[in-house]
């Protein structure tokens, strides 16, 4: 039995914990930081480290064989070729890939090198800010302003407002705004159309795709609201949003030149990429490279896969060809997130205790910013929890999930009501 560290403790991390703990090869299963929901429902242990060689010295106290990495930002700071410079097998990015999403400049530099399909754009800092100026006064519909570095998914404002826009920007090369992440600013023109998640996971030499998934960021109903790091996510199972010949445009004009050209740099890609597209007449556009599962994307993948993931991740570090079996259902994740979530202001209303009730729906809940406090779960201020719905088909998913949704409670807890509404 292999003994398992997991880094991270948000619902990504508690998702694909969840489906470990099922597998019968995995013993202990660790998390660093600790994860409040893994510590009481899926007996993990925890621990905490301040630097890379303390992780190394509790990796090797603990006898743990793997290390699953789940955010971006140990993956940007080198954790993956630390641990594999010291002998420690793991699944993720290393540095020097995972610039693709630790810097938007550099990403967009990199694909446009390429002549990857992606949004007309220029990079900004204090030096050229005029020029930025210029290229917002080209635009005659919205833009989008983009830290370059990472944000935890919030790094985006997307205005119709030239003045508005002139004033974000000042705002974040300043500092005032992002703080040093965006410093460096990527203007973009808005392309109109609908966007997909999709996942490719690529042990260096090949990559498989996962189902494609369509995320929710915006806080509200309706897509109204600020940007946040999601707040529900389903895996599209209509051919009018993703069919094979889609699939087929993305895997030739953005995913095949992207590995090919790493590869041919002696810098082969193992991990998993995520690449946020969007779909316009039918034509696919990159938006943005993220070198991990999406939260909440992860959510409604492990549930759906056939193969164990000890199997995927292991495979994928090992440079093993991967294959993926999944089953036929659909999933559709609700974010259950404090009442002051992605607002300037917080409440003092957390922690504040969780109350839990039983569910007969198919599914489950995954718990993220939850602590563990004299024995009882607490719902810190964030994204608390999903509820994660299983079905036949995306209307009995997202109905279970909503039902689910109901069995969970704590002081101010929100969620949106919409979600999945682009495929019903």
């Amino acid at each position: 039995m292999k003994n398992i560290l997991i880094l991270g403790n948000g619902g990504r991390e508690y998702s694909m914990a969840l489906e470990l703990r099922k597998d019968s090869r995995v013993g202990d299963i660790f998390f660093s930081p600790q994860s409040g929901g893994a510590t009481k429902f899926l007996s993990a242990k925890s621990f905490s480290y301040s630097s890379k060689e303390i992780l190394l010295e509790e990796i090797r106290k603990n006898n743990i064989e793997f290390v699953v990495v789940g955010p971006e930002a140990p993956l940007i700071d080198g954790i993956v070729d630390f641990l594999m410079a010291n002998k420690i097998a793991c699944f993720g990015a290393n540095a020097k890939n995972a610039r693709l999403e630790g810097s938007k400049a550099y990403m967009k530099e990199f694909v446009s090198r390429l002549g990857i399909p992606s949004a007309r754009y220029l990079e900004v800092s204090e030096s050229n800010k005029q020029e930025g100026f210029d290229f917002i006064d080209s635009f005659s519909d919205k833009i989008v302003l983009k830290a370059s570095g990472i944000c935890a998914g919030k790094g985006v404002i997307i205005t119709d407002d030239k003045g508005e826009a002139k004033r974000i920007l000042e705002n974040m090369l300043s500092g005032n705004l992002f703080g040093d992440s965006g410093k460096c600013v990527v203007i973009e023109e808005f392309l109109e159309g609908y966007e997909l998640s999709l996942f490719a996971i690529s042990n260096g030499n090949s990559y498989t795709l996962f189902p494609a998934c369509q995320d929710h960021k915006r806080l509200l109903d309706g897509d109204n609201g600020p940007n946040t790091g999601g707040m529900g996510a389903y895996n599209v199972s209509l051919p009018k949003l993703y069919n094979k010949q889609l699939e087929s445009k993305i895997r030739e004009k953005i995913l095949n030149p992207t590995f090919n050209a790493l590869k041919n740099e002696g810098n082969p890609y193992i991990g998993v990429l995520f690449a946020g597209i969007m779909v316009v007449k039918d034509e696919p556009y990159l938006l943005e490279y993220n070198v991990r599962f999406g939260d909440p994307e992860c959510q409604v993948l492990m549930p759906l896969l056939d193969t164990p993931l000890l199997d995927i991740v292991e495979c994928c570090a090992r440079g093993e060809e991967i294959e993926i079996s999944l089953r036929d259902e659909c999933a559709v994740c609700v974010v259950i997130a404090s009442s002051d979530y992605a607002l300037e202001t917080k409440s003092p209303n957390y922690p504040a205790k969780i109350t839990l009730q039983d569910f007969s729906a198919k599914g489950h809940l995954v718990f993220a910013n939850a602590s563990m406090i004299d024995g009882e779960l607490y719902a810190n201020s964030g994204r608390v929890a999903a509820a994660v719905g299983i079905g036949a088909n995306m209307k009995e998913a997202r109905d279970n999930a909503y039902e689910i949704c109901k069995s969970i409670e704590f002081e101010g807890s929100r969620y949106r009501k919409d979600i999945g509404h682009q495929s019903l």
